[in-house]
Parts: C-alpha cells; structure tokens; sequence
C-alpha cells in the first residue's frame, strides 16, 4: 500500500491517533482518556506518565485498526494541548513531579508581583505574550519556587523541561532526543518572538537554568526519529505544533489574513499574520504559527474561555437541555432573544478583555422571556465573543477579515454558526471535517499539501442587515459592561 501519515492529537483530556493515506483520507481513529487532578482550588494537574500511556496506545490501537504496520509510514506529525509544563529526569526520563495544565491558575502571585514591578510592557514586546498564568514559564519558576532540591538539580542541568510535544518526542525516540518546535516555545514565554531562540532576559526575570531547555526546532521537517521498539519500526517525526497552530494549517490558512476559529469549550482564533510578528494594541497575543524551513509564519491569537462550554451550563447548571445536542432546536424555537443577552463569562472574560474579576450575567430579562429565548441568547453570547476577537483583530492588522473558517465540536451547530456570520459580516465556512488539528499535524508530517476545505463545505453567508447587527453589537458591550466583578461573598 501506499505510504501512511500518523498524526497524534494529544489534548486535555484524551489522546487521539489518526492515521491518513496517502491521498489524505483517513484510514483509522483511535481515542484514549485520560485524568485530570485538581489537588486544590485553581490548581489543574496531569500525571506525564498517563499522557505518554495514552498517546502511545492510541497510535498502537491506530494502526491496528488500519491493518498497517509503522512500516508503512512516512511520518509522524504531532499536535498537542499547549502551555503544559513537565520536567523529568534526563537520563532516567522519569518525571520529577505532576504536569501543571495551562488552565492551572496557581502562579497567579507571580503573575501578579511581575505586573506591579512593571514587566508586563517588556515581556509583552519579547514574547508577544501577556502575563498570565496560561503560560509555561510562570509554571516553571513555581516549581523551582517550591523545592530546593529541584532547584538546585535543575542547575545541574540533570532536569529537563517541556511542553508535551517535547515530552512525546523524547518518549518516542527513547530519550535521545529533547527538542520542541517554534509554535510551542513561543507559548512558554520564554522565546524571543523575532529570535525564535530562547530569551536570555526571559531566562533571568523568572531565574530559569537554560540547562533545562530543550533544542528549538522547526514544526515541519526531519524532527526526529522514533525508535523501533516504539511501534515496531523507526519512523521519522517530521511535524509538531501546537494544537491552535496545528488547526490553522490543517485549515489551509497558510496565507496573511487568513483566519481559523476552533468552537470547543473555548473559542481559539487564530489570524496568519505573516512572516513578521505584529504588535497587538488590543490585548491579543502574537505568536509563532510554523516554521518550515526558513520561512516562518506568525498568528494573532485571541481566546474565548467560554465556548461549548456555555451550553454545558445549560444543560448541567439549568437543566433546560438534557443533551447539548438539543440547544440548537429550543435556540431556534424562537426568532429571536426577546431583549435578552448572556455573557457568559464565568471564568472571567479573556481576549481583547482580559477582565479576570468579570462573571457571568444574564441582561435583558423580562416576564416573556422563556428557556428558549436564554437558550438563544448563549449561543449568540458566544457568537458575540468571537466577534470582539474579529473586531480586535481587524484593528491590530489595518484590514477586516474576508472570510472566518471554523472548526471544533461546537462549529457543527447551524444556528450558531449563522449568528455568527451575521455579527462578523462575513461569510462563515464550515469544512466536511471539523477535527483539523489533526490533519494539520499530519500535514505538517508531509500528508499532501490542502487548502484545508475538501469536499461537503458549508459556507454561512451574513443574513442580517448592518444595522441590526451594529444594535446588537451594542447591546452586547452593554452587558459586559454590566458583567465586571462583584465584591465577594463575606463568611
């Protein structure tokens, strides 16, 4: 047969395997879960072991599915959830303690002390990053923080850092090699942006041995080589990124302006910004897409926390939908929200907002107002959030999006979808195959270049006229106003 692509989509909770022809068509899937921890309040923890375990049985039970052996690879492309910090032994690769999680908020006082010294305006102009828990390097220095003999092991240089790509490419190729790729430095904020090389500021403002580090290496290219005793023959690595990053190049959003948003239980936009990184005045962060070769590709990045999420709390926390599959039928029950509008921000709100205190709020409500027509105005909430991160977006570039292409579980719901077309004024387009960071992985392995749509596109044309989208764009910036922080419960 014909050569095979194995892309491995390591994510928060479950580790995928997908195995590609050739032509690009997939051949097997195969899914492993995985714990989270939550040792105390804000604190999220992976144990390193798990992930590998899971990834490596998923690839296994991948490729017997696909009646193939790793002989029949060409490839090995890898996408990853990002941010995570993990240290292990160097020589014996065993870990040293749990994985922090990128929606671990322990290093907040950190974060906090480097803001009030004045750092954020430097770091920001390094990394293109804000300071904020998400990121690895705060992770980092807590560890070092809390454990002399780490510490002083971590000078030694017997430690060895990584985010979980280089975490995996260390495990598959036996411990031989500790490399990263460009996209997943550049969210430790540890990376000079411009350098693609690791910051020796960065390194002395948060006390960081460089002993620890891995090697920056491309996200597409000969990476590394899996040992045979892995799966059974020697198969080049040849693609890592990170997830978001993954996504944009399985979209084919491989030119300036073009833009991917991934609708899970967050919102993750993304925006090719080229081959040099642009300076956010709007609060978004700039990072490094790919670097293939020479040539390297940077992003504007914004998150929304709160995506499918949103209608989980419909279902889990009002017990107004049973499945969330059911919120698009009661949402488009009504031809409207009846006035009202959610903000979901129970986590507070992220990009352009950064408002951490801000909690969720339901503006609008009268005595008319039904399941229905909250139901709808969660998913516009959503739909609403996407739209600040598309206006934001426009500003810091000079030029408006033309078109926004999605994927993720949540970008299967119509209705949802149509509203957002209709508050970005854009057109909206939906491939057949949603699970993209995958096939970019693979694509970025060497699976054969696409412009990321394929067959069965939906495209989701604005449907409303201008100003009634402008009406409701602000009533929305009415109710986040009226969403900052409460003071806290006393006793």
């Amino acid at each position: 047969m014909a050569e095979a692509v194995l892309a491995l989509d390591q994510g928060t909770t479950s580790s995928r395997a997908v195995v590609y022809s050739g032509d690009g068509s997939v051949l097997s899937v195969a899914q492993r879960e995985f714990p989270q921890r939550f040792p105390q309040p804000g604190w999220v923890e992976h144990d390193a072991e798990e992930i590998w375990q899971s990834q490596l049985d998923a690839a296994r039970e991948a490729l017997a599915l696909a009646r193939i052996g790793a002989t029949h690879l060409s490839g090995i492309g890898i996408a990853n959830q990002r941010e995570n910090t993990m240290v292990w032994e160097r020589r014996s690769g065993r870990p040293v303690c749990p994985a922090i999680v990128w929606q671990d908020r322990r290093t907040a006082g950190i974060c906090a002390a480097l803001r009030s010294d004045g750092c954020s305006g430097p770091v920001r102009d390094l990394t293109g990053l804000e300071i904020d828990p998400y990121f690895s390097g705060v992770k980092l220095r807590w560890l070092l923080d809390h454990d002399p003999d780490f510490a002083r092991r971590a000078a030694r240089g017997e430690l060895a850092f990584g985010t979980v790509d280089a975490w995996l490419v260390y495990r598959l190729t036996g411990g031989r090699r500790h490399v990263t790729d460009a996209s997943n430095a550049s969210r430790t904020m540890l990376l000079d942006l411009r350098e693609r090389a690791w910051s020796q500021p960065m390194l002395d403002l948060l006390g960081i041995p460089r002993e620890m580090l891995p090697e920056v290496g491309p996200s597409s290219g000969e990476i590394a080589e899996a040992d045979a005793a892995i799966l059974g023959a020697s198969v080049p690595i040849r693609g890592v990124a990170g997830d978001q990053q993954a996504a944009l190049f399985g979209q084919g959003c491989t030119r300036p302006g073009q833009a991917k948003c991934t609708h899970g239980t967050g919102c993750f936009l993304l925006v090719n910004a080229g081959a040099s990184p642009v300076a956010s005045h709007s609060r978004l962060l700039s990072t490094v897409a790919w670097s293939i070769g020479r040539d390297t590709a940077y992003a504007l990045e914004g998150s929304v926390f709160m995506g499918g999420a949103a209608v989980q709390w419909l279902r889990d926390g009002l017990g107004i939908i049973t499945r969330s599959s059911e919120v698009e039928m009661l949402a488009a029950s009504v031809p409207d929200t009846g006035g009202v509008v959610v903000v979901p921000a129970f986590t507070g709100l992220g990009a352009p907002h950064w408002d951490p205190d801000a909690r969720g709020a339901i503006v609008g409500l009268t005595r008319g107002s039904t399941a229905a027509h909250i139901a709808r105005a969660t998913l516009e909430g959503v739909a609403h959030q996407v739209a600040d991160l598309v206006d934001a977006m426009g500003a810091d570039r000079g030029a408006a999006l033309q078109e926004l292409r999605v994927d993720g579980g949540a970008s299967a719901n119509d209705l949802l979808m149509q509203m957002q077309a209709d508050l970005i004024g854009i057109p909206v387009v939906r491939p057949a195959d949603l699970e993209t960071t995958a096939r970019g992985a693979a694509m970025l392995a060497g699976l054969a270049p696409s412009d990321g749509l394929g067959g069965g596109v939906s495209v989701f044309e604005p449907n409303v006229e201008a100003a009634v989208a402008a009406s409701a764009r602000e009533r929305w910036r009415v109710a986040v106003g009226r969403s900052g922080g409460l003071p806290a419960l006393a006793g």
